[in-house]
């Protein structure tokens, strides 16, 4: 039986950590990386709470060894940073000796760079050079050009918070197909004003810590991060005898058709995408050890989570928890950065805990993992849902 398709290589910037094993380090120290704004200058500042990355715009630039005429948006230049870790790590020499394609996610795009500028683009002709940044797919294009992958697929997933959760199925699925020997996956989002005001519109933003599952929970913390990771057919795998992190072992997809930003409040797609995962890792309920869940303290998510999980696994439901209290919700990266931690999860034999969890929800008896909790895990279902869609992934230890 086929263990999936290999992980060779994680990156991963974050609020809590500018690389992977600054990530796991907060993880299992709980050092939640959710503050009062810092880097934008918005009438919301003291209202709300997020996850900022510490790095400045001019700290990422010299990072990437980038000339100050640059175009890059900040999603770009996270993305950037991530995506070269994540292939540095696969022990990648040589990127075009195998087809290789990128598969990066976003939502926000060049957002920051044009609202930035938007009353300088007519008067300062030094400002346009922003606007062929705007697009989501710039920033994809910037990334590719950073790992030398230019003549291979290169496109962009933009699908809300399931996005970057799509672009590794989509990977994964182009290698089992024989399209690519390998792709890199993943998803980069920064923080603007334009997605503070739109979340704030919705009303979901919390002025406080979030509290995933928590009866009590207020809304959530939007995140800014990028992730990637390095996926690699067997026969490469094998050519190269490379170590693998894991296996992308299932994955599944389904939207709800119910609200343009609301999940049924019986998770219907999320309950589909679930059983779809389990259906293409050939996997029973039972087999899953850990759900790492999208979790976003919305009142709407959780619920419709909780009793999609409750759909599926029934009364033999898995240790969950949700990580989004340590770096906020980081949109179209969200399931990148939560795939980067159930490999963490599986190789260190560790459930991370649901942060700043206080009451029982109402409407179901279920309650995440709230300990930080040492468990043999083979297998890790990583869930992000929104009004974008609904995609689950299986990652199978390598160990397995």
């Amino acid at each position: 039986m086929s263990q999936g398709i290999a992980i060779t290589g994680m990156g991963i910037i974050s609020a809590i950590g500018n690389n992977v094993a600054e990530n796991y380090n907060a993880l299992i120290n709980e050092n939640k990386g959710i503050s009062r704004i810092s880097k934008i200058d918005t009438i919301h500042k003291n209202d709300i709470m997020v996850g900022e990355i510490a790095y400045t715009n001019q700290e990422l630039e010299s990072l990437l060894n980038l000339p100050p005429d640059n175009n890059y948006s900040r999603t770009a230049f996270l993305g950037a940073v991530a995506a070269k870790e994540a292939v540095t790590h696969a022990g990648i020499t040589d990127i075009t000796a195998y087809k290789t394609g990128l598969i990066s996610a976003t939502s926000v795009g060049g957002m920051d760079m044009t609202e930035k500028y938007y009353y300088q683009y007519f008067e300062d002709k030094s400002k346009q050079k922003y606007i062929a940044g705007h697009n989501a797919g710039d920033s994809t294009q910037k990334i590719a050009q950073q790992l030398g992958i230019e003549e291979s697929l290169v496109t962009t997933i933009s699908t809300a918070c399931s996005s970057a959760a799509n672009a590794i199925m989509l990977g994964a699925r182009l290698i089992k197909a024989g399209k690519l020997d390998r792709v890199v996956v993943g998803g980069s989002d920064c923080m603007s004003k334009f997605t503070i005001n739109g979340f704030k519109t919705l009303m979901i933003l919390s002025d406080t810590y979030n509290t995933p599952f928590d009866d009590n929970r207020k809304g959530l913390n939007l995140g800014e991060a990028a992730a990637y990771l390095v996926l690699e057919s067997d026969a490469v795998v094998a050519a190269e005898n490379k170590p693998v992190l894991g296996y992308v072992k299932g994955y599944g997809n389904a939207n709800d058709a119910y609200h343009q930003t609301a999940s049924s409040e019986n998770g219907d797609g999320a309950t589909i995408a679930m059983e779809k995962a389990l259906e293409v890792a050939n996997f029973k309920p039972e087999d899953i050890d850990y759900i790492n869940a999208h979790g976003t303290a919305t009142g709407n998510n959780d619920l419709s989570e909780g009793r999609a999980i409750i759909r599926v696994f029934g009364d033999k439901t898995p240790e969950f928890s949700s990580t989004k209290a340590y770096t906020g919700h980081t949109l179209a990266a969200a399931g990148a950065i939560e795939a980067v931690y159930s490999i963490l999860a599986l190789q260190h034999n560790i459930i991370f805990p649901n942060l700043n969890f206080k009451t029982q929800m109402q409407e179901f008896s279920i309650t995440p993992e709230l300990a930080l909790k040492e468990k043999p895990l083979k297998s890790v279902m990583s869930n992000s849902f929104g009004f974008g869609g609904n995609c689950s992934t299986v990652i199978f230890s390598k160990d397995a």
